[in-house]
């Protein structure tokens, strides 16, 4: 008996036929083989008058695909449909059906979150129908882009270049980058001072700033608020009028989605969007390490920060071996945010005890960068809360006051993996009452700032904000 496997890519096609059996034939459909048509009323390939009923065609590129997919599906006995998991995949899945002559209720679609042997075993024991919600979604979102853009880029022609084109997500992100462009011209800077002043308890050094006069908060506007301040100050002796100290707890970050990936590799590792899902495509397909191309990690393409129960027990093993059972916190509920499809888990390793550290010389440097940020997250995502002793101290004299504050790591939880805390700053031990000696104070000027063009990541965040989750150009094609 014979078994045909279609999947989207061909990398991903040779991770796979490594776990199957030789009855199974695994061949890639090379991303999407049917796109709208180019043709009818005004060239959209949508009947605007007819529900707007998408009229498709099999791609030109594809056409050699097609054919091969066709011959090696009369061969088969089954034909498994195992493109990605996201309605992308589902409706890839969903055209190849019909491309291939089989029944849209057969249950022969295969869905896994991660590449590894277990994962695409199990998949294979219950396959499922074609999820057709899931394809009207991708369906609802193709024809928006083709009206969209088939109705702006001919203005664009016109008015700006030939050949240019307009989409339903950029023609929103160029709204918000000409949105910011006009507030940062219109911006009027206005002046203002602060004073900073060093002190000392004992032999001990600390930083505080000024806060205000006479009990109440001031803006220091120009140099002659300045002085006013500094001429109320006649010695160096400063009260210690107030001392808040607190226990604070600093909880660990959720795993990554898609759009909170893409803002942390821009900000850390420095990838724009498009190298951050080339890469992460490579990890999820699979990466040869020495016995055979494994997924290190799971599916990319996700707004879900759930974790599965394997894996959470999985992430509570290696922590407590790792750093003792005090740092996991195995069993904690983790809430999507509202409006999250949570189709599948977040983005984690499919294996946690495949460390950056042991798997380094598999990989590239792109990935072994990506890999490790996307480890360390997942880990610290699993891990307890940090603990911060806090300190907050009201300095005075002759009514002029400063403020300081500081903190020390008490217990350093998630943070003993994942880091994401200014140093630390704990001031001397002091208590009401006391007196302080100030070594020196510093005025400065300053002036308000536009607010900041945007970088992919920000665009990325505000997109997301605005219930326009940006997703990056896919591989597929």
């Amino acid at each position: 008996m014979s078994h045909l496997v279609i999947v989207e890519s061909p990398s991903k096609s040779k991770t796979i036929s490594k776990y199957l059996s030789d009855d199974f034939v695994v061949k890639s459909s090379k991303g999407h083989i049917r796109d709208l048509a180019i043709s009818g009323k005004g060239g959209l390939g949508v009947d605007i008058e007819n529900e707007f009923a998408p009229h498709y065609v099999i791609s030109k590129d594809k056409k050699d695909v097609v054919k091969e997919l066709k011959a090696c599906a009369k061969k088969a006995d089954d034909v498994y449909l195992a493109t990605d998991p996201d309605r992308e995949g589902e409706a890839i899945s969903w055209h190849l059906s019909h491309i291939l002559g089989l029944e849209p209720d057969d249950k022969n679609r295969v869905v896994f979150n991660e590449i590894t042997k277990d994962a695409v075993k199990n998949a294979f024991v219950e396959p499922r129908a074609i999820d057709m919600d899931l394809v009207d979604a991708q369906q609802a979102r193709r024809v928006l882009d083709r009206i969209v853009g088939y109705s702006i880029s001919p203005l664009l022609w016109k008015k700006v270049k030939k050949g240019l084109s307009a989409g339903r997500v950029q023609s929103v992100a160029l709204k918000l980058i000409i949105d910011r462009e006009n507030e940062i011209k219109a911006f009027k800077p206005e002046e203002y001072w602060t004073i900073d002043g060093a002190f000392k308890k004992g032999a001990k050094k600390f930083q505080a700033s000024f806060y205000g006069l006479d009990g109440k908060k001031l803006k220091l506007n120009n140099n002659e608020d300045v002085q006013a301040v500094l001429s109320r100050i006649t010695s160096d002796d400063f009260n210690v009028d107030k001392v808040e100290k607190k226990e604070r707890r600093r909880n660990a970050p959720l795993p990554y989605t898609t759009s909170s990936l893409q803002q942390d590799a821009a900000n850390k590792i420095n990838f724009r969007t498009r190298k951050t899902m080339m890469v992460a495509q490579q990890l999820y397909e699979g990466i040869n390490l020495g016995s055979g191309a494994q997924g290190l990690i799971t599916y990319m393409r996700t707004d879900s920060t759930r974790i599965s129960p394997v894996a959470q027990n999985q992430a509570a093993e290696f922590i407590t071996e790792r750093f003792g059972s005090k740092y996991s916190k195995h069993g904690s509920k983790v809430k999507n945010s509202s409006g999250a499809q949570d189709a599948h888990e977040a983005i984690r390793p499919s294996n946690v005890f495949q460390t950056p550290e042991s798997i380094a010389k598999y990989l590239d440097k792109d990935q072994l960068k990506l890999y490790t940020l996307i480890w360390n997250r997942f880990v610290a995502s699993q891990m307890t809360a940090a603990v911060f002793d806090t300190m907050k101290v009201t300095l005075s004299q002759n009514g002029v006051i400063f403020t300081a504050n500081g903190s020390q790591i008490k217990f350093d939880g998630y943070m003993a993996v994942y880091n994401d805390s200014d140093k630390n700053k704990m001031l001397p031990d002091m208590a009401e009452g006391d007196t302080v000696k100030k070594v020196v104070t510093t005025p400065e000027q300053h002036f308000t700032q536009p607010p900041a063009r945007y970088s992919e990541a920000t665009l990325i965040k505000t997109l997301e904000e605005n219930c326009l989750l940006y997703t990056s150009p896919s591989p597929r094609d």
